[in-house]
């Protein structure tokens, strides 16, 4: 018979679902299942046991049957036992591992070891304290309506924080009022070229196709506009950026103007003007990626291109870069035309920002924190560049290097057929990086050829050092 433990009165500790069965008595069940439950990693490290009592009367066993089956395991090596400390599973023990070997192509089940990765910010380096004193402050402050039922366009000091914030530091012409908070550039995306919740199918996009793409970006968002009937038409890019003259009937057009992605670099300043003209003529929009225009190393700050035109310009933007993606904040600065149309877009308030999480970016920015974190991340991540450029120079000189003066990425250019070849070395050093390819337009004009797409911002500063190393170590030798 089978004998589980469940929940009593005099239970005290943690919740802890055990099965006695198996030949050799109760002792011998409890210890067989308790280390099992070690084994297969279910009590982790450090977990405190139940009190001998408080087990033995949830098992319906005696007190001395329990501390026996502890003694046995303390012995063993399973579990340790201090005074005061209590019962707790043993730190060097580990759970059993799956023994089948990975493929070379798939990294294993733990993850990388060094994450390379582009798009991520430095996890370690989020302002715990900062933030948690912007929300203090703006939970002590907000009025009482701010819990209920909101605003479809976001929390108003927000907006207000933010038309101040872009204006000062990216040259965006805007007011409060053609703010709309949304969940970040996907979001955005979602609302711009999806079908409106209250609408019902065959309506309600706010912008529809075709939409002129740069020939590399992230086909997360391509696949997202492909699932929205969206048809997008990818543009030359040579050392200016986009080649916006290649425009013709598109409706739209999406650029990353102040560092175009992956590859770097701003977009030419007369082609700028060109995007701004053929939009006009056209009666079309332009959608600007502002994705990570707050780091710059190297040159001038690049201003948005929406400062340019407002009414032809939807500037997007967010903290998953400056910040954390785990926020969950962005914006769109929308001409007036779209206000109304994306805010009938966003539809149930399921799909709408935290309240509070608003509230606290508000003051996080209008106090001053959001600057000083910037200025910080930014002289860390140069850093950053200069330590990965520095090895390269070092241990790889023939790796030309591409798109360091800006953003949290750099392009390492490869010797002819050898892109496909590296990325799977790094897999076996436990290496987490993507290969240029990966980002090329399926009809894409331009062939950039091969490369890496490292993204040096992801590792804690204790790892990054180990990290470049094993980077160094998987590339073509010259």
């Amino acid at each position: 018979m089978t004998e589980s433990w469940v929940n009593s009165a005099e239970h005290i500790g943690a919740d802890l679902h055990l099965e006695l069965s198996g030949p050799g008595g109760r002792r011998a069940a409890l210890t067989r299942a308790l280390r099992e439950a070690v084994r297969g990693g279910r009590l982790a490290p450090g977990t405190r046991l139940p009190p001998y009592r408080s087990l033995a009367a949830d098992l319906g066993v005696a007190r001395n049957t329990v501390a026996d089956a502890y003694a046995e395991l303390v012995a063993e090596g399973w579990l340790t036992a201090r005074q005061g400390s209590g019962t707790r599973v043993a730190e060097r023990a580990e759970p059993l591992r799956d023994t089948v070997r990975t493929p070379v192509e798939a990294p294993s089940r733990a993850g990388p070891v060094h994450d390379l990765r582009q798009g991520a910010p430095d996890a370690s380096a989020f302002p715990r304290a900062a933030w948690a004193a912007s929300y203090r402050r703006a939970l002590q402050a907000a009025p009482n309506e701010a819990f209920g039922p909101g605003d479809p366009a976001g929390r108003r000091e927000l907006r207000e924080t933010l038309a101040e914030y872009l204006a000062r530091a990216r040259g965006v012409r805007t007011e409060p009022d053609r703010i709309v908070i949304c969940s970040g550039f996907a979001h955005a995306l979602r609302l711009l070229f999806g079908r409106g919740v209250q609408d019902g199918p065959g309506a309600g996009e706010v912008l529809r196709g075709p939409l002129g793409v740069e020939a590399y970006g992230l086909g997360f968002h391509r696949e997202l506009l492909a699932a929205a009937g969206v048809r997008t038409v990818p543009l030359p890019l040579d050392e200016h950026g986009a080649r916006v003259d290649a425009l013709g009937r598109e409706r739209a057009v999406l650029l990353t103007p102040a560092h175009q992605f992956p590859t770097g670099g701003p977009l030419h300043p007369e082609r700028r003007a060109a995007v701004i003209g053929w939009a006009r003529a056209r009666g079309a929009v332009v959608l600007e990626d502002d994705y990570d225009g707050e780091f710059r190393y190297d040159r001038r700050p690049v201003g948005a291109l929406q400062g340019l035109d407002p009414e032809r310009v939807i500037h997007i933007g967010s903290v998953s870069k400056s910040l954390s993606p785990a926020l969950r904040l962005g914006w769109m600065v929308l001409p007036r035309r779209y206000v109304e149309p994306v805010l009938a877009a966003k539809g149930e308030r399921e799909g709408w920002a935290s309240v509070p999480d608003q509230l606290a970016l508000a003051d996080f920015v209008a106090c001053g924190s959001y600057d000083r974190h910037v200025r910080r991340m930014r002289q860390r991540y140069r850093r950053r560049r200069d330590r990965l450029l520095a090895a390269l120079a070092a241990q790889a000189p023939h790796i030309e290097v591409a798109g360091i003066a800006a953003g949290l990425h750099a392009v390492l250019r490869l010797p002819p057929g050898t892109e496909r070849s590296t990325v799977r070395a790094a897999v076996w050093r436990g290496v987490a990086l993507d290969g240029l390819a990966a980002f090329r337009h399926p009809r894409s004009p331009t062939d950039a050829g091969d490369g890496l797409v490292v993204g040096y911002a992801a590792p804690a500063e204790h790892a990054y050092g180990a990290a470049l190393e094993a980077l160094c170590g998987v590339l073509p030798q010259g």
